[in-house]
């Protein structure tokens, strides 16, 4: 059985790739010609070249493909040029499910996130029927993200099974980005995280969370979302348990929101006006730190059987993968 990955050279997609040959399936990975493809040493993969804007590469690409993962996407929590996010997101992902559709691709698995779940109020944790406030869509991302979850929603059907995954914050290994849980950890280890705000997350081994996808295109029903995560933690217990496992001390200092709010504002005011680079720190990641990013993933677990393994292990594999690879300055 022939799969395509999209996203592969990023943290969940070459993940998504090791988990897949691990079962024994033939895997070809779509990548961009000038893609940092690190994540994919070493594997037994067909690579071809492609961009979401780009039809004709996915159709080529879908080419004798059975099944899907639609995992790429554009991540940034600022970007001079915005129509980018959307072209990437939102029409890219409108093309590879309309090449899908025309190659007759049996099941699709898209990586959606839980940006697109309902929050409740205060620590509660969220699930997949959370009521959905458009609200807390705070940045051009999450608003694309959601747009292209609607059109999996949309495009969903007997003749396109699609199944959506939201994962929450994955940690562990080849994190090349990193990602925002990522640059955590590497600014702890790099000892640039002076303070903390009162947030929290739900953390994911990323390995887990590979092996969710999978459990999704086998068990999963088409047209329903699932929750791949484990562990609500505050910002404080992420940090405490890093220096539980490096001795370095975790910051003793919780800064008020209102400081937070103001220092990205005065930062994306300055990268908007003057610089055009990313601002030191978005106004768009302090706002998403305004709400605990608390879920619960019991559907995933009961139905597809999610690996709840230790965050605190995937967080070790972390560290480990971030000193081995020079990413660690001190």
């Amino acid at each position: 059985m022939k799969t395509l990955v999209t996203g592969a050279t990023g943290f969940i997609g070459s993940a998504i790739a090791r988990e897949l040959l691990q079962n024994g399936r033939s895997i070809r990975l779509l990548t961009r010609k000038d893609a940092d493809l690190s994540n994919l040493k070493g594997l037994d993969a067909e690579i071809v070249y492609g961009d979401l804007r780009d039809k004709d590469s996915l159709e080529q690409a879908l080419n004798g493909c059975e099944r899907l993962y639609h995992t790429a996407a554009y991540y940034s929590l600022w970007d001079k040029n915005k129509r980018l996010i959307y072209d990437i997101n939102v029409a890219g992902t409108r093309n590879l499910f309309e090449s899908a559709r025309k190659r007759g691709i049996e099941k699709t698995v898209y990586t959606s996130t839980v940006g697109c779940m309902g929050l409740l109020p205060g620590k509660a944790p969220s699930d997949e029927e959370t009521p959905f406030d458009p609200a807390t869509l705070c940045n051009d991302y999450k608003i694309s993200k959601y747009q292209a979850e609607l059109l999996a929603l949309e495009f969903n059907s007997a003749d396109l099974p699609i199944v959506i995954v939201n994962p929450t914050a994955p940690v562990g290994p080849r994190d090349i980005k990193p990602t925002p849980t990522g640059k955590i950890i590497q600014d702890f280890l790099n000892r640039k995280m002076p303070a903390y705000l009162d947030t929290g997350l739900n953390l994911i081994d990323v390995d887990d969370c590979a092996r969710g996808h999978l459990l999704a295109e086998e068990k999963g029903q088409a047209g329903r979302r699932y929750i791949l995560g484990n562990q609500n933690m505050s910002l404080k217990e992420i940090l405490d348990t890093l220096e539980s496992i490096t001795g370095l001390p975790a910051p003793k200092i919780q800064i008020p929101y209102w400081t937070a709010y103001a220092a990205g504002w005065t930062c994306e005011a300055i990268s908007n006006i003057f610089t055009g680079k990313a601002p030191a720190v978005p106004l768009a990641g302090v706002k998403m730190a305004k709400h605990h990013m608390y879920f619960d993933p019991a559907r995933a677990v009961h139905e597809l059987g999610l690996p709840q393994n230790s965050v605190k292990e995937a967080l070790r594999s972390a560290v480990e993968w971030f000193r081995a690879n020079g990413l660690v300055k001190n």
